[in-house]
């Protein structure tokens, strides 16, 4: 019986992303907890885990991988890189109809590929398997105090992409040294998680939202703010999670207490563009808004927070947002401005420590379904499209591929 062959493909996208679904270690242990897979990675300059990385561990370099049954890379492919006929796992960005990769997904179905993204592969209760939310709140919380330290100039802190390691970023830690502040970290899931490990491991306390809100502290603090903390239903006088979640535009934002208290704001949680922002334009224009330096982890251009008009690169990290006019000015420009930290991908600044992470998921929560005869469906359900078809859970992004053949026939009619 023939063996299923992987091919980790080199990435293509511009600019490149040097995070790995597998590294070399990774491929080891999935080779031996799989026996009935093989493993071959595409040679690439860029990867974050070098050529001779996996050769001293005896995974092959393969430069032609059209003989692999499975494709995987981290983000979107090339058209012009899409081998027709095969199964790519990667993250491709279209589950929200994103314009930029319309072409991509009519291509896909052009060559006869089966998808699988990332961002779709879920438990029957619909939680994701696999993701880098962990490091995007690692990295996030990081940059937020090293914005914050910079701003208030506190301290420097190594830029975490200049880090070899997480480890390496770490040893920035001893250096926050903060004053009394009160830091919000908005949200509860893997994002959330990751920057409260960074605040827990330098040492600032969290508190509760009650103490937050009405407690003076003789050291910085921290809380975490779940979604009933700073929303609510007019009508309903009992916080509904599921009603929350289902009818967001049926609420208002109560984010107005903590703008009053709040220094250091981290927003880390999932915000749906039909519920309400945390604050508004002119609540940051207020002699009570307190918050001088954000964070915006989840990166939602013109979202939950709207001084974020814009995502920053790793290099150039934070802009000024000015509340008397509403316009961006350059970082750390005046005391009086509201200091934004934006960067939309930051698993990328530790990428060899978030591909670790990433490779655990894959190998627990992933290629067992290869092999099982996918019987929980998990394969099924991250199945965007098969055989040159939309698959029924995701038909609806149908006139959205359609709509750039659409365009093509007009510019050769023109």
């Amino acid at each position: 019986m023939s063996k299923l062959k992987i091919g980790i493909i080199k990435e293509g996208k511009v600019p490149v992303d040097k995070r790995v679904p597998l590294t070399p270690k990774k491929c080891v242990e999935a080779l031996q907890e799989f026996p009935e897979m093989e493993i071959v990675v595409q040679p690439s300059d860029i990867r974050c885990f070098t050529d001779a990385e996996y050769k001293e561990l005896q995974i092959p370099l393969q430069e032609d991988l059209s003989d692999c049954d499975i494709l995987m890379g981290i983000k979107e492919v090339p058209v012009e890189q899409l081998i027709p006929n095969k199964t790519y796992f990667f993250f491709s960005h279209t589950i929200k109809k994103q314009p930029h990769n319309a072409k991509l997904l009519k291509a896909i179905l052009d060559k006869n590929i089966t998808l699988i993204d990332y961002e779709t592969l879920t438990t029957s209760e619909g939680q994701r398997i696999v993701a880098f939310g962990r490091y995007a709140g690692i990295v996030g919380a990081y940059n937020g105090m090293l914005t914050y330290g910079k701003k208030h100039k506190l301290f420097n802190l190594k830029p975490a992409y200049l880090c070899h390691e997480m480890e390496d970023m770490q040893e920035e830690y001893f250096k926050v040294k903060l004053p009394p502040i009160k830091i919000a970290v908005t949200g509860g899931g893997r994002v959330a998680g990751g920057a409260m490990e960074v605040l827990d491991k330098m040492g600032i306390r969290k508190v509760s939202v009650f103490d937050y809100l009405y407690k003076q502290f003789t050291e910085p603090v921290y809380a975490q703010l779940h979604s009933g903390d700073y929303n609510s239903r007019p009508d309903v006088e009992v916080w509904d999670s599921p009603d929350f979640y289902a009818h967001p535009e049926l609420y208002q934002s109560t984010f107005r207490k903590f703008t009053k208290v709040t220094d250091l704001l981290m927003a880390c949680a999932y915000w749906n563009p039909s519920a309400p922002k945390l604050f508004t334009e002119e609540d940051t224009r207020k002699l009570d808004f307190k918050i001088d330096t954000i964070a915006d982890i989840t990166c939602d251009v013109d979202g939950s927070i709207p001084t974020t008009k814009r995502a920053t690169t790793i290099t150039e990290p934070a802009y000024d947002y000015n509340p008397e006019t509403g316009e961006l000015e350059e970082a750390y420009s005046s005391k009086s401005n509201i200091t934004v930290m934006a960067v939309d991908n930051l698993p990328c600044e530790l990428p060899r420590s978030a591909s670790r992470d990433f490779g655990r998921h894959l190998i627990d929560n992933v290629f067992p379904h290869l092999f099982n005869g996918d019987k929980d469906g998990v394969l099924e359900r991250g199945t965007i499209a098969r055989a040159g078809k939309l698959t029924e859970l995701y038909s609806y992004l149908q006139d959205y591929a359609d709509n750039i053949a659409e365009v093509k026939t007009k510019e050769k009619a023109v």
